[in-house]
């Protein structure tokens, strides 16, 4: 016994020689960083945590509400996995109401964001539209009367507090209604002119949009200028203005915004679907504040599973997963499906797993919202709790992978981040958060900046 003890015993010296030795590496890389000029007015934190043990490696600031920006998508990914499940699917339903001559097609949302997304060729509007309009005509309905939307337990207000104008016309501020379609996203064809100052103009939107209108305002600017424009849509309006420059010379530059009414466009685009099959509605589909009544259920989508959902979800920061999602967890509660309940959920969830709601002062699932504010701390709570369930390996498949890391990263204007995990060569997996608020200069700049202090987990 006594050489297997003075084996572990040098084992222990060694793992703790090497966490002393990272720490030290960390604090000269972040006081590196803090005396940098883009940092003269900013606030720096970071957490970094032994995957394995849980215990603290390196702190700074770590008890300092931050805003997030994306990288709040991983508290949002780790409480659905925890209350809705890996294999939670949305269920929209449809149903047939005969009344006679006059039937009525009626639909119950389930919030689901990914109905119409281009993301999986099940979801794919066509495909989805072919299912309905084929379940339709099926039914032997005949012509229907109307379509109706039933709404209930769910929150008007698609849009989280705090969003900023100039976020919502934009495909990334998309809002969180009960009925999503196409991710509540279209993209508007700009045409500019062969010199600098041209006005450009709107050659069309794919797809068709549905009583609504976008006045352009943009100017042509010089070539490899790159896409300078900004949507500013009222919610639930029906015109629209975009403003700022794209490049001279262009036929169909491409800009994508966020949809004004998804669950017009979506009725609207059934409703065309159903005219060539003679089953036209007679009447503009109506929302009601209700739930499905009986009828007879006859067409039912079902979303890709959550784990999928999430997947994309992180690789591409899709901002309306995580207020879906948000809201989503609510419902499932038997709350209702607000952004307000909804936080609510969240805290108490982590709460639960001794996370201080202080720590999560959150605002949307997004991280969209700049009034978030969540600490370093808390978000390696969230990591090192992910790591043990279940459901790990679809979380962790689904973070991006930056400067050979797998992390999530955070923008919005002033703040940048990183949070995930990442295994160096000794062999020690390490989870850690790193965020910065109020820097100033280039993104560029201070994301080099912040990959030299992560570098030291290598």
């Amino acid at each position: 016994m006594k050489p297997f003890f003075a084996l572990s015993l040098c084992l222990l010296c060694v793992i703790t020689s090497s966490a002393q030795n990272v720490s030290a590496a960390l604090q000269k890389a972040v006081q590196k960083l803090e005396s940098d000029p883009q940092m003269q007015q900013a606030m720096l934190s970071v957490y970094v945590a032994d995957a394995a043990t849980g215990k603290a490696v390196f702190t700074h600031n770590s008890s300092v509400g931050m805003a997030p920006a994306s990288t709040q998508k991983l508290i949002t990914s780790a409480t659905a996995y925890a209350l809705l499940g890996r294999d939670f699917r949305y269920r929209t339903q449809f149903a047939l109401i005969k009344n006679g001559a006059a039937n009525t097609l009626a639909i119950q949302p389930s919030g689901d964001p990914t109905l119409g997304s281009w993301r999986w060729k099940s979801t794919a509007e066509a495909a989805v539209v072919q299912r309905i309009a084929t379940a339709v005509r099926n039914s032997g309905a005949g012509q229907l009367a109307n379509i109706m939307v039933y709404h209930k337990g769910w929150n008007e207000e698609a849009i989280p507090g705090g969003w900023t104008w100039e976020d919502m016309g934009n495909y990334y501020g998309a809002g969180a209604y009960g009925l999503n379609w196409r991710e509540n996203q279209y993209d508007v064809l700009l045409q500019s002119g062969n010199a600098v100052g041209d006005a450009v103009q709107v050659a069309g939107t794919v797809p068709k949009l549905y009583d609504f209108s976008l006045q352009s305002q943009v100017r042509s600017a010089a070539k490899g200028t790159g896409d300078r424009t900004l949507i500013y849509l009222p919610v639930m309006s029906r015109e629209g203005v975009i403003r700022g420059t794209i490049p001279v010379g262009e036929q169909q530059f491409k800009v994508s915004g966020a949809m004004p009414n998804p669950m017009h466009q979506f009725t609207e685009t059934l409703s065309e679907a159903l005219r060539n099959t003679a089953q036209l509605p007679a009447e503009p589909a109506l929302v009601l504040e209700e739930g499905l009544p009986a009828g007879n259920v006859l067409h039912e989508e079902l979303s890709p599973s959550l784990d999928s959902i999430i997947y994309w979800f992180n690789q591409k920061s899709i901002n309306l997963y995580g207020e879906a999602l948000l809201k989503t967890i609510a419902l499932q509660k038997g709350k209702k499906a607000s952004t307000e309940d909804a936080v609510t959920v969240v805290k108490d969830f982590w709460k639960a797993q001794s996370i201080p709601q202080t720590e999560l002062n959150i605002a949307d699932g997004s991280g969209l919202s700049p009034a978030n504010r969540v600490t370093t701390r808390a978000q390696v709570a969230v990591l090192l709790f992910a790591k043990k369930q279940a459901w790990y390996p679809g979380f962790f498949a689904s973070l991006p992978v930056y400067n050979g890391m797998k992390m999530k990263s955070g923008t919005i204007g002033g703040v940048k981040g990183f949070a995930g995990y990442h295994t160096a060569k000794s062999g020690t997996t390490y989870a850690f958060s790193i965020l910065i608020n109020n820097y100033n200069g280039a993104a560029s700049g201070i994301v080099q900046k912040m990959y030299a202090v992560l570098n030291e987990l290598k």
